[in-house]
């Protein structure tokens, strides 16, 4: 199992970026950079490229109503030139909150879109003239729908490969088929291996019964909260660190009725708490909100405790398909962060 890290999208990102130096000294694997309604992905990623040499770097994610297919292709193209090869895009729906709050674009058929985008992306890696007929997008253009001086175009420059490789977030049942069908990584979140088959499994079955064996096996990639150490007091107070962030998905990512994280809560059977956290987020209560997380839900998805106890975690999760994870070093000081990534890396060494 390699070992990846998220950044935090809201930080300093100059002082995170050289901090992650000394992770890809430790052994860091891949450093996915998340966009949301932060700065954008991409400056940075080109910019973790030219700071770093071996790690690679991926998306996490772009959205997939915010740029054209094409453009989505062009720019994994040109970010796995400049960083040699070492680009995975990932790519995701997001949620209405930010599509149609942020971007003021209609969030639909999520589904649909993936599968032509996916389509479309290594059309334009294999240098093909650029021709695709689908239900959400036409390329070129049909002359009825505009000036009728579209025409078919392949990419320029030679891409560093012709399969870039694509990994989508998802965790609907649906969405989660389609990932194990169509593209090389899955990820998922809110992830605990014990219950994940029960949720996921007959979706990625279902998907890889259609799945082309040129894609090989399906990586999955997942991220969670490390903390090692023997200290109980430390390990209460890092678990209960995590509570706002799983009660601000489960509770304020999206309307009552309409929330793809909350769904998952309630699947893992935490229907009663899902709901009260989602009602006293929406209802501005973010403490109250967060405390009301389960702390065996908080502990069964992250790496926080001894050393003993974070190398069963890690087992758990490669028994359950984990090929990558993406772990949030929490500590106080860069040393210590890198410290941990490379401890990681070693209990990963050893499974």
């Amino acid at each position: 199992m390699r070992i990846g890290m998220g950044l935090n999208y809201s930080g300093g990102f100059e002082e995170t970026v050289a901090e992650l130096a000394e992770h890809e000294a430790a052994g860091l694997d891949i450093v996915f950079v998340p966009e949301a309604y932060s700065f954008d992905a991409v400056s940075q990623l080109g910019y973790i490229a030219a700071r770093t040499s071996t790690v690679e770097i991926a998306s996490g994610i772009l959205q997939i109503y915010t740029r054209t297919p094409s453009l989505t292709a062009m720019t994994a193209a040109g970010l796995d030139y400049v960083s040699n090869g070492r680009f995975t895009l990932g790519i995701g729906a997001s949620g209405p909150q930010v599509i149609e709050g942020f971007h003021g674009l209609r969030y639909d058929a999520p589904l649909g879109r993936t599968r032509e985008i996916v389509d479309i992306c290594r059309q334009v890696w294999r240098r093909e003239k650029v021709q695709y007929s689908g239900k959400y997008y036409s390329i070129p253009l049909p002359a009825d729908q505009g000036t009728g001086l579209g025409k078919p175009l392949k990419i320029i420059n030679h891409p560093v490969r012709d399969r870039i490789p694509i990994v989508l977030a998802a965790i609907g049942p649906k969405n989660v088929a389609l990932t194990a069908e169509v593209a090389e990584g899955w990820l998922p979140i809110f992830f605990v291996p014990e219950r994940a088959h029960e949720i996921w499994g007959e979706s990625l079955e279902a998907g890889k019964a259609k799945r082309d064996p040129a894609l090989g096996d399906l990586q999955v990639y997942l991220q969670a909260s490390l903390c090692i150490t023997e200290d109980e007091a430390t390990a209460q107070a890092m678990l209960d660190g995590m509570r706002p962030f799983v009660a601000l998905y489960v509770g304020g990512m999206g309307a009552k009725g309409k929330n793809f994280y909350n769904d998952v809560a309630r699947r893992y059977g935490y229907e009663q708490e899902a709901e009260k956290i989602q009602y006293l987020y929406l209802d501005g209560k973010k403490d109250d909100a967060a405390a009301a997380v389960p702390e065996e839900l908080v502990r069964a998805m992250s790496l926080i405790g001894p050393r003993s106890y974070v190398a069963e975690r890690l087992q758990a999760f490669a028994a359950a398909g984990i090929t990558t994870i993406n772990v949030t070093p929490l500590a106080g000081t860069p040393a210590e962060r890198v410290s941990l990534v490379g401890q990681a890396k070693e209990l990963c060494a050893n499974l």
